[in-house]
């Protein structure tokens, strides 16, 4: 079925809160954009005379939507689930913590690097044509748009939940008893917390974290008139303070109600209860306001003899870098404002006036309220039906494999893998990548205990998982603690692939077994991103693996393998020319299709492939949940290639890559994006699908229930605007989340013995 059925043609958000431009269209042709060079591997097609004069508008740098503007259009699709009816009113609000929690990291990430070059005076266009200037100029209008589609969407929410019985209150609506009732909390659980800070001659203006809330404070003194002071909102108690009315739940719950829950913001508590912070003086106004920090960890690894420290050291500087953003009321007079901004020693452009309560993200508060009936129903995920319970894992794995995809299916099996190699005598050897662990992973217990005099483990713990670093430090200690081989991977490289690899020895000699995944080794974040692993015992994908860890934690200059592509050896070389295969299948009319699903698509050379694709009569499908820098639907350049992004409970993670390939297809998973900094700087993997069981569940019934999605689903236009997919006449609703929990998954063609 097309995946073009369906379109209204309307911008995303019409109807509920204010549209914004996303200003992509605005990058101009003023520069010529490179094109890569074709990889190795395939045969390439006949050449660019084939496909006309058109060939040469591809370096067009009007034709690339930039990244940063691309991204900002993904957070404004998460404000959209916000506004979306369709669900609980608690989930609206966690999609717009979501949404602030997005825009933080986007400040403390890409607007820096982008603020860095601006500073140094960089005038180099990107593959869009936009210098760092005009971007950043582009970026702040758009800014100010969401901050104000947020604020639209906040003050309707609080409507609802106050509808609802949870209302989150201002000062000034509280009763007299509640008043009473928070000048007791101010005084039993806050004062004794706070910190007030003068600022004068005696007193230097304080160090302000990243992401931290604070008040400017202006104090009337008789003695020498106006005085300035700050005091930081303690991250250590609840953002919404809860205001309990005496009985109020004995009294609902006689009458078969939700208790009536109150909250009010900590800073407006504190705020008027000011004066006790300066006894004998006057508070005569209190400004809130919100700093953001550059947290961009750079480390020079070659120049760090120990790394984890150099992290651990990285991670404390995060506090002190540079502010990419300040966030001030409407009302703050512009003294106050040039003080902070002298003594943030910060440009004056990166101040941003935000017309309502600051940090967003701490919405997620809301969100633990016990009320079911304001929730999505609780998902349970199921283990896979070639998985029994009590059977031997590594019995069935030699059987056949078994493909998970998550959430919908249990995370579960892979802790068993783990959990039943650390246990199993015939096991000789047990490697492992973790990337982002999460505090309580119940892998690395296994992995521990694993670990003894016949027993080799080996475990590559990526410090540098941005966010994740100091979670990755306490069990990379706990690791080596316990006597495992700890490697931190290779210098100027991520290690973002996704592998598991036991060795055991059997009747018939060596068995390797393998996990390959498209996302983390989380059991948290398998609940609520979508992923797919795959659980084999096939000898080239297990060769495959040995020579991979090899290659991490030894010396190696392999650059082949029998069936997986890695990153940055072969990936980007082999998915160009599958690309170009395609291409030559069309132009000799054989079947040629690309379906790929991604998170981003921005690698220039990728892209130029891609049109090439489209211009040879390739059919072009692309599921991309975030950043996509190409433009669909330009005649004679992009008009056989279509964009969709699918929004939704859970978070799209997974990496699907399809190819016709004339009839004879090739499924590839893996843990790449279609980026730069995925293809030439991480250790990436792609693993191929060659069971035709599994593979047809992944293209027939995943992918193609994506694109029929006309209700989660956005098709992004030639403008770079996202317009709704929606069901028309008759035609049923296709929500592909939801098909997927009621779906049964397949399992794998048994191997023949």
């Amino acid at each position: 079925m097309s995946s073009s059925d369906d379109v209204v043609t309307r911008k995303t958000g019409t109807s509920d809160h204010p549209a914004a431009e996303t200003g992509a269209a605005a990058a101009a042709a003023r520069a010529t954009a490179g094109n890569g060079a074709v990889g190795t591997g395939v045969s390439a097609p006949p050449a660019q005379e084939t496909l006309g004069a058109n060939r040469e508008s591809l370096h067009d740098r009007s034709l690339y939507i930039n990244r940063e503007l691309s991204w900002l259009a993904f957070n404004r699709r998460v404000l959209e689930e916000a506004w979306d009816e369709r669900h609980p009113l608690l989930e609206r609000v966690k999609f717009l913590a979501i949404f602030g929690s997005n825009l933080d990291e986007f400040f403390m990430i890409r607007v820096s690097g982008l603020q860095v070059q601006r500073a140094a005076g960089v005038a180099d266009v990107a593959v869009d044509g936009l210098t760092p200037t005009e971007a950043l100029v582009l970026i702040q209008e758009q800014v100010e748009r969401l901050t104000a589609e947020a604020r639209s969407c906040w003050g309707h929410l609080r409507t609802l939940l106050a509808r609802q019985r949870i209302k989150v209150c201002r000062y000034d609506e509280l009763t007299h008893a509640e008043r009473d009732y928070l000048a007791r909390y101010f005084d039993d659980e806050v004062f004794p917390i706070l910190t007030p800070l003068a600022v004068d001659s005696g007193h230097p203006f304080p160090h302000i974290s990243n992401l931290s809330l604070s008040l400017a404070v202006v104090i009337r003194d008789p003695a020498v008139g106006e005085r300035f002071a700050r005091t930081k909102v303690p991250a250590t108690l609840p953002r919404l303070v809860p205001v309990d009315p005496p009985g109020a739940e004995e009294i609902a719950a006689s009458v078969g109600n939700h208790p009536s829950l109150r909250f009010v913001w900590l800073e407006e508590v504190i705020a008027h209860h000011a004066g006790a912070l300066f006894p004998g003086l006057e508070p005569v106004a209190v400004y809130p306001f919100r700093v953001t920090r550059n947290a961009d960890i750079e480390i020079q690894e070659d120049e760090a003899e120990d790394l984890l420290r150099a992290v651990e050291q990285g991670i404390g500087e995060r506090q002190f870098g540079f502010v990419t953003r300040l966030e001030v009321p409407p009302g703050m007079p512009e003294n106050i404002r040039n003080l902070l901004v002298e003594n943030l020693e910060m440009d004056r452009r990166n101040v941003l006036v935000v017309d309502s309560e600051m940090g967003k993200s701490s919405l997620m508060e809301l969100t633990r309220i016990d009320r079911p009936d304001l929730k999505f129903p609780p998902y349970v995920a199921k283990t896979p039906g070639a998985i029994k319970a009590g059977q031997d894992l590594f019995s069935v794995l030699a059987r056949q494999d078994v493909l998970l995809h998550h959430p919908y299916d249990s995370f579960s099996p892979v802790i068993q893998m783990v959990e039943a190699a650390a246990h199993d005598p015939h096991v000789r050897a047990i490697k492992q990548t973790l990337y982002r662990l999460g505090p309580n992973s119940p892998l690395t217990p296994a992995l521990i205990d694993a670990r003894d005099g016949d027993t080799q483990v080996a475990v590559l713990v990526e410090l540098k998982a941005r966010f994740d670093e100091e979670n990755n430090i306490e069990w990379a200690r706990a690791l080596e603690r316990a006597g495992v081989h700890v490697v931190y991977g290779l210098v100027g490289l991520k290690t973002h692939c996704k592998v598991l690899l036991i060795v055991r020895r059997e009747a018939g000699g060596v068995r390797r077994y393998v996990h390959f995944g498209t996302g983390n080794y989380n059991a948290l974040t398998a609940r609520i991103y979508t992923d797919f692993g795959l659980m084999t015992s096939d000898p080239d994908l297990g060769a495959d693996a040995s020579d991979l860890f090899n290659y991490l934690t030894g010396y190696s200059r392999q650059t082949r393998f029998r069936k997986i592509l890695v990153a940055p050896i072969n990936l980007r070389q082999r998915i160009v020319a599958m690309i170009d295969r395609e291409i030559e299948h069309a132009l000799a009319e054989r079947p040629a299709r690309l379906l790929f699903q991604m998170n981003a698509l921005v690698d220039p050379q990728i892209i130029d492939r891609l049109y090439a694709a489209s211009q040879a009569g390739v059919r072009v499908d692309l599921i991309i949940r975030g950043i996509c820098s190409l433009r669909p639907g330009l005649p004679n350049i992009s008009d056989n290639i279509t964009v969709i992004s699918v929004v939704g409970r859970f978070l799209e993670h997974s990496r699907c890559f399809y190819f016709e390939n004339g009839g004879d297809p090739a499924l590839y998973l893996g843990s790449a994006d279609l980026m730069q900094r995925n293809l030439d700087r991480r250790v990436e993997v792609m693993f191929p699908v060659e069971d035709v069981t599994l593979r047809d569940y992944i293209v027939r019934d995943v992918l193609m229930t994506y694109l029929n999605d006309n209700v989660q689903a956005r098709r992004l236009r030639p403008d770079g605007e996202y317009e709704e997919v929606k069901p028309e006449g008759r035609r049923r609703r296709v929500d592909a989340q939801s098909v997927f929990m009621r779906m049964v998954r397949p399992t794998g063609t048994q191997r023949a013995s």
